[in-house]
């Protein structure tokens, strides 16, 4: 079966996002390349085997608008407290786009936008969720 490898962010502000990414999921970035072209996102905590690294990249072309469609995939992190998230998430500048929701079987789910206007998932694994 395939499995996420990689992911990328692109940004208009890299050092806006470094900052977002590191404060709302203790994500870890590496400068990697010529300065200011590239980062590592380390998302693994020590010991953690789940999820994927990825990287970020200054963004190519205009930011997408509010009117726009996603024309991407949409990552969606795993979350210890959806609702302490999505708190977080405004503080730092982002916005929620899609509300907290149950989702049967699953866990509590909802969508934010970054400060550059990138549309990420969080997830907070409930089975019992209502």
């Amino acid at each position: 079966m395939a499995t996420v490898a990689h992911f990328e962010i692109h940004a208009s502000n890299p050092e806006l996002l470094v900052e977002f990414y590191s404060r709302l999921f203790g994500w870890r970035f590496e400068s990697w390349g010529p300065p200011g072209q590239y980062w590592v996102i380390r998302t693994k905590q020590d010991g953690d085997e789940r999820g994927s690294d990825g990287g970020l990249v200054p963004r190519k072309g205009d930011r997408p608008g509010d009117a726009q469609p996603v024309s991407a995939y949409v990552v969606t992190i795993d979350v210890a407290s959806a609702t302490n998230t999505l708190t977080l998430v405004e503080e730092l500048g982002g916005v929620v786009v899609v509300p907290l929701r149950a989702v049967v079987g699953v866990g509590l789910h909802a969508y934010a936008k970054d400060p550059d206007g990138n549309i990420f998932g969080i997830m907070e694994p409930a089975l019992h969720a209502t």
